[in-house]
């Protein structure tokens, strides 16, 4: 395969976890990783062999060297993450355990992404040679100003003849300077090569309601017809984009759950095999694992469609096997199980 830069942007943040899965109230120990869905994408794509960089805004800070070390150990090119602002965005998690959900605390105000402008960073620059632009539903609800960065970003991309990718990743909790993401997102959207969410980020930035993915077991089988003819909607109302995915999960209890996924490129919809994960050891960035999965498969396989979803899809079921928000796999990792029987047994 021909070697494909992809540039991802976003924000990265440090996590701080309980450690076994306590609450925040039964431990003095917070547990340290960096992470965030476009630098989780980043990750993934670096370990499958890609060139990848990852752009962003980080103080200039030990802290914030800290997490450029941690992006470089895995291959990411961090050389355009500019460095102003004063703090690096921290998010806390108390981690799911059977019937209890997992919660996070965002403290994420006034970091040195969620002031990044317009015009501070060179996108023709970073952009020279590079395939594919990745960006995020995260990274336009920070603040208004990095939703206009997105726009500036999106338009330089397809300006110069690059894929550009967008997850939907509707965060909730996030959206809070006025804006309402039905607004912000479509417009660039529409500017897309290749769009993933799941079941209830479509029904909310758009108002097209999936079937639902209800897969107790491996022997689900999903209403096919009614992804096929949500993602028909899809692309009349965003013509120029060639392939939409939905990513879909039933969550069984929080240590378990089922995962599949739908491609419609070329005028068919495609489906993958439904994966049992039970138990989930980390539900943290298994989209992103999907999304970077996904990339990597149709920059691979660009005649075999349906081998590039299932690539994504095993990617997305191996990262729930694994602490932290990256993944960890090779491409033989994600082969393996793609290709293969679902047994788990040991590899001598």
């Amino acid at each position: 395969m021909q070697q494909q830069k992809v540039v991802s942007f976003g924000e990265i943040m440090m996590r701080l976890t309980p450690p076994d899965k306590l609450r925040f109230t039964q431990t003095d120990l917070l547990q340290v990783n960096y992470g965030g869905s476009e630098a989780n994408v980043a990750v993934s794509l670096a370990n499958f062999g890609l060139q990848s960089e990852f752009v962003s805004c980080l103080p200039a800070n030990r802290v914030a060297d800290a997490c450029l070390d941690d992006l470089r150990r895995y291959g990411v090119e961090t050389q355009h993450i500019r460095r102003d602002g004063e703090r690096l965005g921290i998010y806390y998690m108390e981690e799911s355990a059977a019937l209890r959900n997992s919660h996070v605390v965002y403290d994420r105000s006034g970091s040195s992404f969620a002031t990044l402008r317009t015009g501070t960073i060179d996108w023709e620059e970073i952009f020279r040679g590079a395939h594919w632009f990745h960006w995020s539903g995260i990274a336009a609800a920070v603040s208004a100003s990095t939703a206009a960065v997105c726009a500036e970003a999106v338009a330089a991309a397809r300006r110069m003849g690059l894929i550009v990718s967008c997850d939907i990743n509707y965060r909730k909790n996030l959206w809070k300077y006025g804006a309402q993401i039905e607004e912000v997102l479509p417009p660039m959207m529409a500017d897309c090569d290749v769009l993933f969410g799941t079941d209830d980020e479509f029904e909310r930035v758009l108002g097209v309601r999936l079937p639902a993915f209800a897969a107790c077991d491996a022997s689900y089988v999903p209403d096919l017809a009614g992804y096929e003819a949500m993602a028909r909607a899809v692309t009349e109302r965003f013509p120029r984009c060639r392939s939409i995915v939905f990513a879909l999960r039933n969550v069984l209890s929080a240590n378990h759950h089922t995962i599949s996924g739908t491609l419609f490129a070329g005028g068919r919809l495609l489906r993958t095999r439904v994966y049992d994960v039970d138990p989930v050891v980390d539900c943290v960035g298994v989209g992103d694992a999907f999304v970077a999965g996904l990339i990597y498969g149709l920059i691979a396989y660009p005649d075999e469609a349906q081998k590039a979803l299932d690539f994504g899809a095993a990617a997305c079921a191996l990262k729930n096997t694994i602490p932290g928000d990256y993944s960890q796999f090779s491409v033989e990792d994600v082969r393996t199980l793609a290709e293969g029987p679902l047994t788990g047994r040991i590899s001598r």
